[in-house]
């Protein structure tokens, strides 16, 4: 069902990977992901482990147990996991393409020493806390503060909204200090660093989300990432993580477009397949030009970023674009379901829901559209 055929641009070692991450959700996820999204949870430390022998953790970081793999890999990986459920992809994401990519990008020698093997492994978790209750577009103005004490850091605080947050070993959380934003290393169990979970979501269900509180929390001079100041340290891993993203929603999509179908070719309705019908093919035929535009964006960033030539615009347009195609194919791929559409046994408002949160974080849809149009006009909309 892949009229263009864009898997066959891929490497031999880019196809392997797409197969061994499919394989791998076929047996261990596919079978209990609607039981997980249904009770709104996820075995993150069962499954940890099994992705880090896979090499799945950090895989596009070079050294400390990662993998070194392309961003090409790594995108075909995202898409894989998000096919199975987004919130298995955005557990790889947060604890690859932002709690350990902060690390790798600006942590001392000893920082990723101590912290990126055991992650790259799955025995260590990470999250990122950088967006606030208050505060999600606009990061530069967060309300969490650092500020010295002798030669330690103290910190006060909230973060909302964060994958993996209660679950984690290590949280990189960002703070305004005199010196302006910097991130810190903030272990779990410090005292006054307390966690508590976000329920009644009716999207990534299959996803532990947090609420960060920091009160008082006092930190060695060695827990501050050393590398960066400023906003650049945060949003370089959320373009990390945007890049992820783009990859997986096409998944989410195909996953979609694939049970409607089999539906299709497999309902009879007034003695024939619904399949047969011009108003069902119409809509599997949009479907299949939606996702093949969407896989040869997110082929062409990924070889861009292999590359070292994309920028954070292009990045955006695929986020933007794909998740925007992913999610009109969901809502068409219910209506071809019909009522079946709406319950668990299928895939498709499972993906649908959580699309809807797909659209929202790491960079709202408007977000992006304001990156595309300051590129296009030179005129910044945002202030």
């Amino acid at each position: 069902m892949d009229v263009l055929r864009v898997d066959d641009r891929l490497t031999d070692e880019e196809r392997m990977i797409r197969d061994t991450v499919r394989a791998f959700t076929a047996d261990a996820v596919l079978p209990h992901v609607a039981e997980w999204f249904e009770d709104g949870t996820f075995p993150a430390r069962e499954l940890g482990p099994e992705l880090g022998k896979l090499g799945l953790l950090g895989m596009h970081l070079d050294g400390y147990g990662c993998a070194g793999m392309s961003a090409v890999a790594y995108g075909v990986a995202c898409r894989e996991l998000e096919a199975a459920d987004s919130g298995l992809r955005s557990f790889v994401s947060v604890q690859g393409s932002l709690a350990m990519s902060a690390i790798h990008k600006w942590g001392s020698e000893e920082q990723k020493t101590a912290w990126l093997p055991r992650m790259a492994a799955g025995e260590a978790l990470g999250c990122f806390g950088l967006t606030e209750p208050d505060r999600g577009s606009d990061p530069g103005d967060m309300r969490t503060r650092a500020r010295r004490d002798g030669t330690d850091w103290v910190l006060d605080g909230a973060k909302m909204w964060i994958t993996n947050g209660s679950i984690a070993d290590v949280a990189v959380v960002w703070a305004q200090t005199d010196e302006g934003i910097r991130g810190f290393l903030v272990p779990a169990g410090t005292p006054g660093f307390t966690t508590s979970d976000i329920h009644r979501k009716l999207s990534l269900r299959a996803s532990v989300t947090s609420e960060l509180v920091l009160s008082g929390v006092r930190l060695p001079a060695d827990a501050v990432l050393p590398g960066v100041t400023g906003l650049k340290g945060p949003l370089s891993c959320l373009s990390e993580a945007r890049y992820g993203i783009l990859w997986g929603a096409v998944g989410a999509g195909r996953a979609c477009y694939e049970a409607a179908v089999e539906y299709a070719t497999t309902r009879e309705q007034f003695g024939r397949p619904i399949g047969g019908f011009q108003l069902t093919q119409e809509k599997l035929a949009l479907m299949e030009v939606a996702l093949g535009q969407a896989g040869l964006t997110a082929l062409h960033i990924g070889w861009l970023k292999d590359e070292g030539a994309v920028t954070p615009q292009q990045v955006s347009f695929g986020k933007l674009a794909n998740v925007r195609a992913a999610l009109d194919v969901a809502r068409q791929a219910r209506t071809v379901l019909g009522a079946n559409g709406i319950t668990l046994e299928y895939p498709v408002i499972r993906h649908m829901n959580n699309l809807e949160s797909v659209a929202t974080y790491e960079g709202t849809a408007e977000i992006h559209v304001l990156t595309l149009g300051k590129a296009i006009t030179g005129l910044d909309a945002f202030r």
